[in-house]
């Protein structure tokens, strides 16, 4: 089944199709930079799409050369003009979508097509799996301009790596998707012509999984990741596996590979 947004986004093309939700950021013509607009759209399409059953994965997409090249310079100009107290409600938008799209219950890819910028950074960062054409290349900008990337600075450093932030924060170098894939930012670097092939291979495999134990194993690693390891968490992890094991999907996933036949959520369709 295929279905469009019946939403009427502005900066965005969101279908689903097979359980795979696909956003796509549509402003080519400005490399797809953000502005208020765009940031709002985002904000509703994820949140809409994580609480859609029909959706099991999102792909973040973008239409042209540029994956994202940040923030849009019309949109600059105007905050250049804010006050201390607007520039401050308009940097929560921007965190708040970042951080609707890093907490959404389902699986999300970035399939980067082209250069990422500045903002951009923190779209591809707050993605799960991030799959990008080896011609891409990263760039964090800001200081080039007098700026810092603050708001996306929590999901970059924890995409990129301290050490690796430390470096690209302060120099604004660019670097190739090589780079990139080596220091963990990207999981995979294809061919331009074989990017929606890996992409589509991936959420194969995503829609053939358990959804509620993606969804489980999505937040296990929010809880889990740097954390240490204390009582505390262990007994946390133990709840899990306990609350987990105990679920309907848990239950009928276990059934299902003893009785070697398909489980129910690849079955209903």
């Amino acid at each position: 089944m295929q279905k469009d947004s019946d939403k009427n986004y502005k900066s965005l093309l969101v279908n689903v199709e097979q359980h795979v939700a696909t956003v796509t950021l549509n402003r080519p013509e400005i490399r797809n930079a953000f502005n208020d607009e765009m940031i709002a759209e985002l904000t509703d399409a994820f949140s809409t799409l994580g609480a859609d059953d029909e959706v099991r994965v999102i792909v973040l997409a973008a239409a042209g050369k540029a994956f994202c090249a940040g923030a849009d310079l019309n949109w600059m100009r105007a905050m250049a003009d804010y006050s201390y107290e607007e520039n401050l409600a308009d940097a929560d938008k921007l965190a708040q979508m970042l951080k609707t799209i890093y907490e959404c219950p389902k699986p999300t890819v970035a399939a980067i097509q082209g250069d990422v910028y500045a903002g951009g950074m923190g779209l591809v960062a707050v993605c799960d799996v991030a799959i990008a054409v080896k011609i891409a290349n990263f760039c964090l900008s800001e200081v080039r301009l007098g700026l810092a990337p603050a708001t996306i600075s929590p999901y970059v450093i924890r995409a990129l790596g301290a050490r690796a932030s430390q470096r690209y924060f302060l120099s604004a170098e660019v670097f190739d998707a090589k780079k990139a894939r080596q220091l963990g930012f990207i999981h995979e670097r294809v061919s331009e012509e074989w990017l929606a092939d890996e992409v589509a291979a991936f959420c194969n495999k995503v829609v053939k999984n358990s959804p509620d134990a993606v969804k489980t194993c999505k937040q296990l690693l929010h809880d889990v990741a740097g954390a240490p390891i204390t009582d505390e968490l262990i007994s946390d992890t133990v709840k899990g596996i306990a609350d987990i094991r105990s679920s309907t999907q848990g239950r009928e996933g276990v059934q299902a590979f003893l009785q070697k036949r398909k489980p129910d959520w690849l079955t209903a369709d």
